[in-house]
């Protein structure tokens, strides 16, 4: 690292799922995000929801360091399963 220049910001999304009643305890972890909680299937939706955001930033050729909010808004909502 030269001197004076700072580190790169460092950024991750962090889905959590408030509905669980079934007692288990749902964790994913990835490199730019991780899911905790929620039913077997909110948390499956979740997970999805954030791998295809990821995937595409990535064909963007882009980190979501790099991402506006709203653009990974944008992904998001495009990416929620209806």
């Amino acid at each position: 690292m030269r001197p004076n220049s700072q580190p790169k910001a460092k950024a991750a999304l962090l889905g959590v799922g408030l509905d669980n009643q079934d007692g288990h305890k749902r964790i994913t972890k990835a490199e730019k995000f991780a899911v905790v909680g929620g039913s077997e299937e909110t948390h499956e939706r979740m997970t999805e929801t954030l791998i295809k955001t990821c995937e595409d930033l990535k064909r963007r050729g882009r980190e979501l360091e790099d991402a506006a909010p709203k653009e990974v808004a944008e992904l998001l909502h495009k990416n929620t399963p209806r």
